[in-house]
């Protein structure tokens, strides 16, 4: 595995001053890079432990449409309010900045079985343990978590103590 890190932008005060943003975006310029943290996520979930997946917007959706694409798997998405079609489960939810809230269809959810969910950082946790919900609530098995990046100084490994969390770089401060 690559050291993911000097391919991740840092860029001081955004959103708004005092956050420090990891931009991954950086990471997609790298081929090396990108395939290094697909191939991470097939160690840390092989195709046979999930079902499907489920990308998170926006940036999760990247890294779980590649790994569905590469093993047929279907993907789900959870996404802002009212971006889906279909009916939806909504969950609100703290992020490090403010609150928000995500969607998920209600005709994803009712195909079931073991869904493994992709971000691309987890800061607090309020996003994922909101889709956490949403999916259990919804009947679906969680498989595990998969993120790129994780600042676990911000206090989600508490949150999402019940799932299997994998990150690829930790950051201990900003």
């Amino acid at each position: 595995m690559i050291d993911l890190d000097p391919h991740i932008r840092k860029v001081p005060d955004f959103p708004k001053p005092g956050i420090l943003f990891y931009d991954i975006t950086s990471l997609l310029e790298t081929p090396e890079a990108f395939d290094a943290i697909q191939s991470e996520m097939d160690r840390l979930f092989p195709p046979d432990s999930y079902d499907a997946l489920l990308g998170v917007e926006s940036r999760g959706f990247v890294f779980s449409a590649v790994a569905a694409h590469r093993h047929k798997k279907p993907l789900y998405l959870a996404r802002k309010p009212g971006k889906l079609p279909n009916a939806t489960r909504s969950r609100a939810y703290e992020l490090e900045y403010g609150s928000a809230s995500l969607e998920i269809q209600n005709c994803d959810l009712e195909k079931g079985g073991r869904w493994l969910i992709v971000d691309d950082l987890i800061a607090t946790g309020g996003t994922l343990e909101a889709t956490t919900h949403l999916l259990t609530d919804g009947g679906v098995e969680i498989a595990g978590i998969f993120s790129v990046i994780g600042l676990p100084f911000l206090g989600y490994p508490e949150k999402l103590s019940a799932h299997r969390v994998e990150t690829l770089k930790n950051y201990h401060a900003e």
